[in-house]
C-alpha cells in the first residue's frame, strides 16, 4: 500500500498536495558583517584584509565580489567596504568612513596575573567586551605556569588575537593591547602615573580594630575606595593575584608605590572572575556601563 506524500489537503478532494521544501535556499542574509583590520590595510580608498580575515569571509561566511561588511581599524574609526575580490587575499573599496563612539571615559588597565590553562583567554574577552583599555599579564610569587620566553610571546600573540575577535563581536572600534607577561616587580618599578591605583588582595582587613596575624593587612573596601567622580580620560591599574593570591610581599610593595588594598566582601573571588567583576563595578561608576549611551 502506497504511502500518502506528505502536504496539506486539497480543498476539493481532501487527497494531500506536495508541499515545498522547508529546506529550500532562501535569499542571502541581509545583515553586514564586522570585520578588523590594520590601520596600514588602508591606503587609497581600498582595503587588503589580511589571511586570517580572507579565509573568513571567503570561506567560512562565503561572501561574494559586490558584498558590503564593516572593518574597524582598531583605532576608532570603522569602514563600510564593498567587497572587490574574495579569496586568499580579499579587497574592497571603501564606501564610507565612521567613528564609532565605543570607547569608556575611563581607561583601565587590568594587570593580570597568568593563571592556569585557558583562564586568562576568558578574561581578556570579558575585560575586552567590559571596555578594558589594556592588559597587563604578570609573573608573581604564586604563578603556576612556567615557560620559555618564547613561550610567553606566543602565548601574548594568542591573547591578542582573542582580544581582536572580542572587540570585533562586541562592536568595539578599538581593540585592548595585551602585553608579553613579566615578573610584577617589574610591573611595580615601572610606576606608571594613575589617578587610581586598586590591588586586590583576599586577605585584607576591611573592618576596623586590630590587624591579627602575620598575613593580613589593612585594606578598605572597594565602595570606600573609590573617589567620587572620575575626569574624562582618567587611569584606573587594577590589580589581581593568581589562583594561590598575591603573597604578603607583593602586596606590601605594591602599597609601598600608593596602591589601595581592596577587598572585596565576604566570599573569595577565583581569578577569572574578580578582574571582570571589578571592571564592570568601575564602568558603572565612572564608565559607560550606566546606560546612558
Amino acid at each position: 500500500m502506497r504511502r500518502p506524500r506528505s502536504g496539506r489537503p486539497s480543498a476539493a478532494t481532501g487527497s494531500f498536495r506536495a508541499s515545498p521544501s522547508p529546506w529550500r535556499a532562501g535569499p542571502r542574509s541581509s545583515s553586514v558583517r564586522r570585520f578588523t583590520i590594520t590601520p596600514e590595510r588602508i591606503a587609497g580608498g581600498r582595503v587588503v584584509f589580511d589571511r586570517n580575515e580572507s579565509h573568513h569571509l571567503t570561506r567560512v561566511l562565503r561572501l561574494r565580489s559586490g558584498d558590503t561588511v564593516l572593518a574597524a581599524d582598531g583605532a576608532g574609526r570603522e569602514y563600510t567596504v564593498r567587497l572587490e575580490r574574495v579569496g586568499e587575499r580579499a579587497t574592497g573599496t571603501v564606501l564610507a568612513v565612521a567613528t564609532r563612539e565605543t570607547e569608556s571615559p575611563v581607561q583601565i588597565t587590568l594587570v593580570q596575573s597568568v593563571p592556569k590553562g585557558d583562564k586568562m583567554e576568558s578574561i581578556v574577552r570579558a575585560s575586552t567586551e567590559l571596555g578594558v583599555a589594556h592588559v597587563v599579564p604578570v609573573l608573581t610569587a604564586r604563578t603556576v605556569v612556567t615557560l620559555e620566553p618564547g613561550r610567553w610571546r606566543d602565548r601574548a600573540r594568542r591573547w591578542q588575537r582573542v582580544a581582536t575577535e572580542a572587540a570585533k563581536q562586541c562592536g568595539r572600534g578599538v581593540v585592548p593591547t595585551v602585553d608579553t607577561p613579566r615578573p610584577l616587580a617589574d610591573v611595580l618599578a615601572l610606576d606608571e602615573p594613575a589617578d587610581l591605583r586598586l590591588c586586590l588582595w583576599e586577605r585584607a582587613v576591611t573592618v576596623e580594630g586590630p590587624v591579627v596575624g602575620p598575613a593580613r593587612l589593612p585594606g578598605t573596601t572597594l565602595t570606600a575606595s573609590l573617589p567620587p567622580t572620575l575626569a574624562p580620560g582618567a587611569r584606573v591599574l587594577l590589580l589581581v593575584g593568581p589562583e594561590g593570591g598575591l603573597s604578603q610581599e607583593e602586596v606590601e610593595g605594591a602599597q609601598a608605590r600608593g596602591w589601595t588594598i581592596v577587598g572585596v566582601g565576604p566570599r573569595i573571588l577565583r581569578t577569572e572572575t574578580a578582574g571582570p567583576a571589578i571592571i564592570a563595578v568601575l564602568q558603572a561608576r565612572f564608565g559607560d556601563l550606566g546606560g546612558g549611551g
